[in-house]
């Protein structure tokens, strides 16, 4: 569409641009075999109409050879010459003559091809290079964030963002290819060839062009920000999918199934009519660029008609050419259109991807940090806040917790408990004070080395769909058959895996839904038995789960928690009488302190924590 075109789409282009750093071969490969291409195209209809004009008498065969000059009129004449040699030698069978030309044309043609499909078959393995690239890098920057970025995103979201923009990003990269190196060798070589045959017909192409780029930027102007609204309605949409999916015992026990599909309806419904707008306009600038194309070429050949009826600067030959030539432009310039889309889209979904991939990860490793190889002393947080932005959860908390002990953190719900012991194993950095292992903040020490010390068993058991080997041996790839067996053994769970049909190498369904609760948490304790870490985080392991479940589950617990350095959240405050220091969290902060009986004797907080448990 000419330079008005370029520069209306090179702020989308840059963004895209980025990821072909490094790729010079690969690019050098596909623009070369464009060009050599868009030569073998060209040959194959410049090569024919004067061939035909000597074949048929309409111009004089040329006996003389003229020699090789690289000019216009050089070329042309040396190329008669050519041709005029292969008429006179075939002059009694001219049939001969016309099937030279029908296979020299087929040749070019399939040359064309050939390197149009060389290129393209360079351009596949780069973008899927890309996007291969790109999710792993996503993926690794989802690992590495901390779980607090994640708490205002919706699952749905980032998959969508995974799949869909990534789906984007790589189409876009496709198009960006097209726009720089295919369809300008395309337009240029066309635009070259064209000013030879004529310089005053160029003029119009001039003047039309870079005004049917602008009409077609004008249609296309509001794509980025519809494609940025079409990927967050496909994150919704998703969300909703994988919240229904998840809670679809709930939904129909309480017979929610028509509240759930409005929800599904209305976002269903509003991306279709999002669709159809983006696609209204991305299909309406096709069709009208090539009208457009089309209303250039009657006015080229209208002025064209002019200069051969009327000056007779060009012959009608040439002007055939001339229009035949500029049929060949109207395919790249409808491309233009679709290019432009896609760059677009593309752009909008990177924005959206580098949401992830540029956000402040608050937990990094130091450059130079410490090995951990053990645990011998003392766990200690001194002076400690954390907030989720502007939200203050905790306020100076200072508590000491000795090796091998057990310590309880008790309190209403939202008291700051979890988010305490979340700071230990750094899954948040705490924004005040510090949080010390044997004396030294970890801050100081190796990510890794820090939760290899830990072990964890929450409220909710989370497990893979796997096999149950595999979600016992989860921290302990390498771990044996009669390793992985012991722990299960140990966590109370041997007896009904035996009774599985295919035993460890049972699997366990999306999120271990092929097994009881009771039977998925004493696979996660088994797993942390098999850990065997010297520091041990229990959130409200049995809570969930009924009697009998919960008097195994306890079992297993208590086996797990012998000398350990264990930090328990709990609710049932039966189950943390033993504890040795029982601390109670009250709205961020440390209300009371002690063991069981001296709570007891303060008769506080603690105290009507128990009595309130007690009648119920």
């Amino acid at each position: 569409m000419g330079a008005v075109f370029y520069i209306c789409i090179l702020k989308n282009i840059i963004p895209i641009f980025q990821f072909l750093k490094g790729k010079g071969s690969e690019i050098f490969t596909f623009a070369f075999c464009n060009l050599l291409s868009v030569v073998f195209s060209m040959l194959s209809l410049v090569m024919l109409i004067p061939f035909l004009n000597l074949l048929f008498g309409k111009e004089a065969l040329v006996m003389r050879n003229p020699g090789l000059h690289f000019t216009r009129q050089g070329l042309g004449n040396y190329y008669k010459y050519l041709m005029s040699d292969i008429v006179i030698q075939h002059q009694d069978n001219k049939i001969w003559v016309v099937i030279f030309i029908c296979v020299s044309v087929l040749v070019f043609i399939i040359l064309k091809n050939l390197f149009l499909y060389i290129s393209r078959f360079t351009l596949h393995p780069l973008r899927n290079g890309i996007v291969r690239k790109l999710r792993a890098e996503m993926f690794e920057k989802i690992m590495n964030l901390p779980i607090g970025f994640f708490t205002n995103e919706r699952k749905g979201d980032v998959m969508a963002r995974m799949t869909n923009d990534i789906g984007a990003v790589e189409e876009s990269i496709v198009s960006v290819m097209d726009l720089l190196f295919s369809a300008p060798i395309t337009i240029i070589f066309y635009l070259a060839i064209l000013i030879t045959l004529s310089p005053k017909l160029c003029i119009f192409l001039f003047i039309f062009l870079p005004l049917a780029g602008w009409i077609i930027g004008r249609i296309s102007k509001n794509l980025k920000s519809q494609s940025t609204n079409n990927s967050i309605r496909v994150g919704n949409l998703l969300s909703i999918l994988d919240e229904t999916l998840g809670g679809l015992r709930i939904i129909k026990g309480f017979s929610a199934e028509k509240i759930q599909q409005l929800k599904f309806t209305h976002e269903n419904n509003y991306l279709n009519k999002l669709n159809n707008q983006i696609a209204m306009r991305r299909e309406l600038a096709s069709p009208l660029s090539e009208t457009m194309g089309i209303a250039v070429m009657c006015v080229v050949l209208w002025f064209g008609s002019t200069l051969v009826f009327g000056s007779g600067e060009i012959n009608g030959d040439t002007l055939i050419a001339f229009v035949l030539v500029f049929t060949q432009l109207i395919d790249p310039l409808k491309k233009f259109s679709q290019i432009f889309y896609n760059i677009s889209k593309g752009n909008a979904s990177l924005e959206r991807i580098n949401q992830i991939l540029l956000a402040t990860n608050t937990v990094v490793e130091k450059k130079n940090a410490l090995p951990l190889p053990s645990f011998t002393k003392h766990i200690e947080l001194r002076d400690v806040s954390f907030s989720y932005g502007e939200h203050a959860i905790l306020h100076h908390i200072n508590l000491n917790i000795e090796y091998g002990k057990t310590i309880a953190l008790v309190g209403a719900s939202g008291s700051g408990k979890s988010t305490l012991a979340d700071l230990i194993p750094r899954f948040h950095d705490a924004t005040g004070g510090k949080v010390l292992i044997d004396g030294i903040d970890i801050k100081e020490y190796k990510i890794k080395d820090v939760r290899a010390l830990m072990g964890i068993v929450s409220q909710e058991a989370i497990l893979f769909n796997d096999t149950i080997a595999n979600n016992i041996a989860l921290a302990k790839s390498n771990a044996t058959a009669q390793q992985i067996e012991e722990a299960a053994r140990i966590a109370n769970a041997h007896d009904y895996i035996s009774k599985k049909e295919n035993q460890y190498n049972n699997n366990i369904g999306d999120r271990g839904n092929k097994l009881s609760g009771g039977e998925k948490q004493r696979l996660t304790i088994a797993r942390a038995i098999l850990k065997n870490p010297p520091i041990l985080i229990l959130d409200e392991a049995t809570s969930s789960l009924d009697t009998t479940s919960e008097k195994i589950v306890q079992d297993a617990i208590n086996t797990l928690m012998k000398n350990r350095t264990c930090i328990i959240i709990a609710h049932r405050l039966s189950t943390i009488q033993n504890a040795d220091q029982i601390i109670v969290m009250d709205k961020g902060r440390i209300a009371e302190q002690g063991t069981h009986q001296q709570l007891l004797a303060l008769n506080g907080l603690y105290k009507n924590l128990v009595s309130l448990q007690q009648l119920a």
